[in-house]
């Protein structure tokens, strides 16, 4: 969502040729990039899915996403090599709710399965902005939707391979329960906070679905990634937002710069209560390697801030 539609359709139009390019010596079965390997291969658009999807797929499965740790995932560009991948995968798993842009066009050549994991998740529209009226895609952030598309990982692998579907469906209710796990200390711990306060502002409105299953009032500066963000109108508005409700502090996302965020903090007399992660995992070592790391550090953080327990 970072790039203007012209923009963005100019590049998707190179797609189809680069396609066609990579059929004649592309071939869909197990192999990885090298060529290796007798798993099958599945191959999901970032790492958010991947890390969600190995938890299922456990041994069974070679699991890779197009994407990198750390890439922005609603603008992304396709490459050739991203091509050749898809062509050599035996399954594709995209996130849907308008999230990945660039996908229809990126698969429209290709003779390989997919599976749109977000599938049975009750959407949140977005509220205003260029995007008013489409669904909020950013349904993974809640612990009680994850559960959804690991459900329907498990389905789809199932299929791909029914020798272990059984497995499939015993990591699935495993790493289910490891997710409850979060969103029951989610809205435990941010139960005792007064009505007012109970509320998530952000930069951008990426916690719709988090803030809904906790109780809690969003309020964010843009509602979703634009090429201009945090007019002087938004940006006073959440000011406005924060002193009316006593907010106990605000939060950024990792993407993006918390500038906007601290203008608000200084203006309204609140806290920054820290960075939150959204859109990709960092690298191995860094603060939130897993899906399960970006939700508990998200969760954690934003219970100390909002009450005080780090004070």
């Amino acid at each position: 969502m970072t790039t203007t539609l012209t923009s963005r359709l100019r590049r998707l139009a190179v797609l189809p040729a680069a396609a066609a390019l990579f059929a004649l010596s592309a071939c869909s079965g197990s192999a990885d990039a090298d060529g290796a390997g007798d798993k099958p291969v599945v191959l999901t658009t970032f790492t958010v899915l991947a890390d969600m999807a190995e938890n299922v797929a456990g041994e069974h499965l070679q699991i890779e996403s197009i994407t990198k740790a750390g890439a922005e995932i609603h603008g992304y560009e396709p490459t050739p090599g991203d091509i050749r991948r898809a062509s050599q995968a035996d399954l594709i798993l995209d996130n849907g709710m308008n999230l990945e842009a660039w996908f229809e066009q990126f698969t429209a050549d290709l003779d390989v399965p997919r599976v749109t994991v977000s599938e049975g998740v009750e959407p949140v529209n977005i509220a205003e902005d260029a995007y008013k009226g489409l669904p909020n895609p950013h349904a993974w952030m809640s612990p009680l939707n994850a559960q959804i598309y690991v459900d329907n990982m498990a389905e789809a692998f199932a299929e791909l391979d029914p020798e272990n579907a059984e497995s499939f469906r015993a990591n699935a209710d495993a790493y289910k329960q490891e997710l409850q796990e979060v969103q029951d200390q989610l809205v435990t711990e941010l139960g005792a906070l007064p009505e007012t306060q109970r509320a998530l502002v952000t930069c951008e409105g990426a916690f719709s679905y988090l803030a809904r299953d906790a109780s809690l009032t969003e309020r964010y500066i843009w509602a979703v990634n634009a090429e201009q963000q945090a007019t002087p109108q938004q940006i006073a508005a959440t000011i406005e937002f924060v002193k009316d409700n006593q907010v106990p502090a605000v939060f950024c996302e990792s993407t993006v710069s918390d500038a906007p965020m601290q203008q608000v903090v200084e203006a309204a007399g609140t806290q920054f209560g820290g960075v939150l992660y959204v859109d990709s995992l960092s690298e191995e070592g860094g603060p939130v390697p897993t899906y399960l790391d970006l939700i508990r550090h998200d969760t954690e953080t934003i219970i100390t801030a909002l009450t005080g327990a780090g004070s």
